[in-house]
């Protein structure tokens, strides 16, 4: 039995059935692989990733949080299913299916995942006819994006001939913990989770001294803090139906952008192209705030030791996305110097261990807090936590398989909740970036204008990059000749 950590329970007391909190990928695979195929490679397989083989069992009264037992009427069809797109069998067919399904609560009775196999893929561009889609949901409370990203380790190979899976090794079938064991155990955790504490107060006193040494000491400015984004229509309460796009970008190009200003990394432009389409996008709507738009990006707390490990191992970083800024440059330079700021308060203060603080939360009153929060529509009354999540995933660049057949591209998704109706996973691989917003459709019903606006913000900024550098050659050029 392994119990959840505080961080990956939040995710279960957050659930409702209009905010499942499952994140997701729609994986596009080329060439006619067959159903029957790829169920018998999951199967010979699924042993490896121990959580696709557990199910949750819950504390009588949620007095404490839930554990993960291996599941011993396990039957791997219950998580695999099979279906077509309508024709033509296009993009928009395939951004449909994925909206519905990304809709849809895990079933908590049972391993929390599911492998939907998609045929019919006839008419969209770049992709063969005749290809399929995996679009996958596993839960947030056993996998965040780094884990999820071993979880691909699993279903591709860096050959279009598959390695031999590892043998499974035979487990000892052990009986589910009754309620008087379950209520055991929570009465120990009772008495030793205060013990915790001390050290963790010691720890934020340490961060809070590394934080004012920075402030005073070396002039720079705290990065923003929560409560403090405008309000905006993305920061309000969500409904059951989701919707979910995708824009592809040539992560060549994308890099490129780097180069106009000094110290900026991929995950800068990024940023910055995000912030682009969200100024573009509320500005259509005649609702973009004066004040910039705040976007929170998960950090990776993970050690190499815990490099295969599931559950959560993040923190949050808060960036301020200059969108009160028209200049795509001047943006760009903002949000380089945000970020900075951010991971240079992100390596003095401890996040790891001031996430600690999650463990001291009792379940059970967790769960009533969130639940009361959404239906008394609280985040309607304060100001937003921040924004929008940008979350990045990076992958291999190179082509992988799965079971001989190339993946083209991949694309994520991630939860929404009350307050926070709008998040933007980013996936890298095999020199592609793709850009996948999630949001609720009655705050974003045109999500898909705004999918639009993306690539309308990189060609935007590649524009701005490719003039100021011209004029930089230019200038350059003249003085040599002088």
């Amino acid at each position: 039995m392994e119990e959840l950590s505080g961080l990956d329970a939040s995710f279960l007391y957050l659930e409702t059935p209009k905010m499942p909190m499952h994140i997701g990928a729609v994986a596009v695979i080329e060439g006619s692989l067959k159903f029957d195929d790829f169920r018998q490679y999951v199967s010979e397989r699924v042993h490896t990733v121990e959580k696709l083989t557990q199910k949750l069992v819950t504390v009588p009264l949620s007095l404490d949080r839930p554990y993960w037992v291996e599941d011993p009427d396990f039957d791997i069809n219950m998580h695999m299913h099979r279906t077509a797109l309508p024709r033509p069998g296009g993009w928009k067919e395939l951004r449909y299916l994925a909206s519905r399904l990304f809709s849809q609560q895990l079933n908590r009775d049972r391993p929390l995942w599911e492998f939907i196999f998609v045929e019919g893929l006839d008419s969209i561009p770049q992709v063969p006819k005749g290809s399929v889609a995996l679009i996958s949901k596993v839960h947030h409370s056993g996998f965040d994006g780094k884990s999820g990203a071993d979880l691909m380790s699993m279903l591709f190979d860096a050959s279009p001939t598959p390695r031999s899976p590892k043998p499974a090794i035979p487990k000892e079938r052990k009986e589910i913990p009754g309620p008087v064991g379950l209520m055991a155990k929570s009465a120990y955790h009772f008495i030793t989770r205060p013990t915790k504490l001390p050290g963790l107060l010691w720890d934020t006193g340490k961060a809070t001294l590394k934080a004012g040494y920075m402030t005073r000491a070396q002039g720079i400015s705290m990065p923003t803090m929560p409560f403090n984004a405008p309000k905006t229509r993305f920061n309000d309460t969500v409904e059951m139906e989701r919707v979910w796009n995708s824009t592809i970008l040539d992560i060549h190009r994308v890099k490129a952008l780097r180069k106009v200003v000094d110290g900026a990394t991929l995950n800068d432009v990024i940023l910055a192209i995000c912030a682009g389409a969200l100024r573009r996008y509320l500005l259509n709507k005649g609702e973009l705030p004066d004040k910039p738009l705040v976007a929170m990006v998960p950090v990776s707390t993970r050690t190499a030791e815990q490099k295969n490990a599931m559950g959560n191992q993040v923190s949050a970083m808060y960036v301020q996305l200059a969108t009160d800024v028209a200049d795509p440059i001047k943006r760009f330079e903002k949000i380089q110097i945000n970020t900075m700021v951010g991971k240079l308060y992100q390596d003095a203060i401890d996040a790891k261990s001031l996430m600690g603080y999650a463990e001291l939360i009792p379940f059970g009153l967790a769960g009533v807090a969130a639940r009361f929060y959404s239906r008394a529509a609280i985040a309607k009354h304060h100001n937003p936590l921040f924004n929008v999540v940008i979350t990045n995933v990076p992958g291999p660049q190179i082509p992988i398989y799965l079971a001989g057949h190339k993946l083209i591209v991949n694309m994520g998704t991630a939860p929404i909740f009350d307050g926070m109706g709008l998040i933007m996973p980013i996936c890298s691989y095999n020199g592609t970036i793709s850009i996948s917003p999630t949001s609720s459709a009655n705050l974003m019903p045109d999500l898909d204008m705004f999918t639009r606006y993306i690539r309308e913000s990189a060609n935007e900024l590649e524009l701005a990059v490719q003039e100021k550098l011209a004029g930089k050659a230019a200038i350059d050029a003249l003085m040599k000749s002088e």
